[in-house]
């Protein structure tokens, strides 16, 4: 009786078996608690976004649509990179930096709205710079205090690191942007902290710095006399400022965005008045609702519920990104997540502590959540970075060549 041969799987149909397994194996990698909750913050935000910019002329919401899909794409694409390889390009990325600031005083693409030189177009295309370059002042700051692993106790190499990690700091404030500026040096002060720096010394470079700031608020007068310009502060930068200080400040003029906002928050209740039915924006009461005051419309139309999810969602996100610091195989993948951490935890105090009244009024975008592609594109490349330190978590799979242990 004839034997039926036996089947044997072709060189092709093994290669496509193994490559299956490559995918799945990738995919292994991606940290999908992370992922989700972004994604949940990004429809949550889109969500708001759209019903800000219901018929408007100044915002368009599929701007904002195309903002994420190019994000996503970036996101995926640093979360397959090997961040440890990225290690050696310490002065690249602070040259990379200083570039995107300096970048807005470029003639023919520097555009200059409010009063600050902040903005750049190119092919008819607007878009922040100094949100990009706080992703490369990220990975700047990790990399220069990654070589002194957790041991910056000499005070000349700490002086040489304070200078070098203000100076961006110190640039985009002369547009002037206060508000990223003081982002990039929360930033830094937090690698710095992160990366074993002498305690004592960085809080005394904190009150320096502080002192030197009230310093100059209180002088400021006397130095625009002196100069015949605004030397430090713009006048609308002092308005904001005596806000804060008094809320009944100017109540029409300067004090009024503070006013409408909080009058938006109030209105929402509990529950809010529901989706597209945020009066204070729609009827034109709020400034800058889809941006600075994001917050403001979410806790308009979905209440204190509803604002209280959004925190919820940012604790959840902050948590998992904290476990990825301390997972990390390297210093320079703790640091890296360490500083996007200061970075979504500072934005995200300073943005909804502004529209309560709880902070100095600034231009610091919501995570995720306020309508622009420049601090979206920002966010993922952010997350993808976090994405990146948690898929090469181990030797094995980070293929890091130099010995080191898991940072605990």
């Amino acid at each position: 009786m004839p034997v039926s041969p036996k089947i044997q799987s072709s060189p092709s149909n093994r290669s496509g078996s193994q490559g299956g397994f490559h995918i799945v194996a990738i995919l292994r990698t991606l940290n999908y608690p992370i992922v989700v909750v972004s994604l949940i913050l990004v429809a949550y935000g889109l969500l708001v976004v759209w019903s800000a910019t219901l018929d408007s002329n100044v915002y368009s919401f599929n701007r904002q649509l195309s903002g994420v899909g190019v994000g996503i794409i970036l996101m995926l694409v640093i979360w397959r990179l090997n961040y440890s390889r990225l290690s050696v390009f310490t002065y690249l990325f602070f040259g990379l930096c200083i570039f995107f600031i300096v970048l807005p005083l470029f003639p023919v693409i520097g555009l200059s709205v409010g009063g600050a030189q902040r903005w750049v177009v190119i092919f008819g295309q607007r878009f922040q710079p100094t949100e990009l370059a706080k992703a490369f002042y990220i990975l700047f700051a990790a990399a220069l205090i990654a070589r002194y692993k957790g041991r910056l106790t000499s005070g000349t190499e700490y002086l040489k690191c304070f200078a070098l990690l203000c100076t961006p700091a110190v640039l985009v404030m002369m547009q002037p942007d206060l508000g990223t500026g003081v982002v990039l040096f929360v930033i830094g002060m937090v690698v710095l902290f992160a990366g074993g720096a002498n305690r004592r010394w960085l809080i005394t470079s904190v009150v320096a710095i502080a002192v030197l700031c009230v310093a100059l608020i209180a002088l400021d007068g006397v130095l625009d006399a002196a100069f015949g310009r605004d030397v430090f502060l713009k006048d609308y930068q002092k308005a904001r400022l005596l806000v804060f200080i008094n809320p009944d400040y100017d109540p029409d003029g300067a004090g009024y965005n503070l006013r409408q906002a909080q009058i938006a928050i109030g209105s929402g209740g509990l529950f809010g008045k529901g989706l597209g039915n945020a009066t204070q924006s729609t009827l034109g009461f709020l400034p800058e609702h889809p941006t600075d005051f994001i917050f403001c419309v979410l806790a308009e139309e979905f209440g204190f519920m509803g604002s209280l999810g959004l925190i919820f969602l940012y604790a959840i996100l902050m948590f998992l990104v904290l476990r990825v610091a301390f997972n990390s195989y390297d210093f320079f993948g703790t640091l890296i997540v360490t500083g996007v951490l200061g970075m979504w935890i500072f934005q995200i105090f300073e943005n909804i502590g502004m529209n309560l009244g709880l902070m100095p009024s600034t231009g610091i975008p919501l995570p995720f959540m306020s309508y622009g592609t420049s601090a979206m594109l920002l966010n993922f490349v952010a997350l993808g970075l976090v994405l990146s330190v948690w898929a090469h978590r181990s030797p094995i799979k980070s293929g890091v060549s130099q010995p080191g242990r898991r940072v605990q």
